[in-house]
């Protein structure tokens, strides 16, 4: 969030959202090449577009256009939500049966997150017209396209792998990825800072591909309903460096309201799952 915050104030979001994705797929092919591995077969190509759809398209691209007018801040108390709805759709689609125990820890992080991130930045009260209002919406919608894709890429990382799964899915991307980027800058000659496209940087080749590879092993190894909950901790992360790099406030009760929804993090987390 805050990256993305840093990167928009002199790039447009879309060339941020389909740029991102391109850099991060030239590293995915690169790798692919040099490891030589084999092609995915029959039904996998479709549930990579769901994947890239979720995590390549959606979530860039959406994240992009609502941190254009809304601060890095607000954007993790919308984002705090993806631990339950990544929870909810590892058990429709995974099979999974957490317990009762898992569902109670997991709600009272997110309830947790997103009070937290909320009493930081404001809160949903910042935002009071419709036209304000689009920045959650899209928010919301980039959390259900993130959900998705981390459940389906969490299965397939078991049959891929989970670096592969994200190169695979990053290929699959790339022809709509680069006419979108192209697109945007034969419209708007991208012109950003150092620091800017220093931060352009990063969401390329670590948010968009490094962090990945990470993310998907730990949802391989799974469970995926528990797994997810190591997100909670990402409305603090997201805030402390927002604090960092935008100047924004962090205070005693910021680092106590983080260290509750750690502990809530890892409580869901170490839940016995039954499936």
């Amino acid at each position: 969030m805050p990256f993305t915050r840093v990167a928009v104030g002199g790039l447009s979001p879309l060339f941020i959202g389909s740029g991102r994705a391109v850099v991060a797929a030239l590293l995915a092919i690169a790798a692919l090449i040099v490891t030589r591995q084999r092609l995915p077969r029959g039904r996998q190509w479709a549930r990579l577009v769901v994947v890239g759809a979720g995590i390549v398209v959606g979530f860039p691209l959406l994240t992009s256009y609502a941190l254009t007018s809304a601060p890095a801040s607000h954007g993790a108390v919308v984002i705090a939500v993806l631990p339950a709805a990544t929870a909810v759709m590892a058990v429709l689609r995974g099979r999974e049966r957490p317990p009762l125990a898992f569902w109670v820890a997991s709600g009272l992080g997110a309830l947790a997150a997103v009070g937290f991130a909320s009493a930081q930045s404001g809160g949903f009260g910042e935002l009071h017209s419709l036209d304000q209002m689009w920045p959650d919406l899209l928010l919301f919608g980039a959390v259900i396209a993130a959900a998705v894709g981390y459940a389906e890429g969490g299965l397939l990382a078991r049959e891929l792998g989970a670096w592969q799964t994200v190169s695979w899915a990053l290929v699959v991307c790339l022809p709509l990825m680069s006419l979108l980027v192209t697109t945007s800058a034969a419209r708007h000659t991208p012109d950003g800072s150092p620091t800017q496209w220093a931060a352009f940087g990063y969401l390329g080749v670590v948010s968009m591909f490094l962090g990945f590879v990470a993310w998907y092993r730990g949802l391989a190894i799974g469970p995926m309903a528990q797994v997810s909950q190591v997100q909670l901790v990402q409305p603090v992360l997201s805030i402390a460096w927002a604090g960092l790099l935008l100047g924004e406030q962090i205070t005693a009760a910021t680092l106590l309201g983080g260290l509750v929804v750690i502990a809530c993090a890892g409580s869901a987390v170490r839940v016995r799952t039954v499936r």
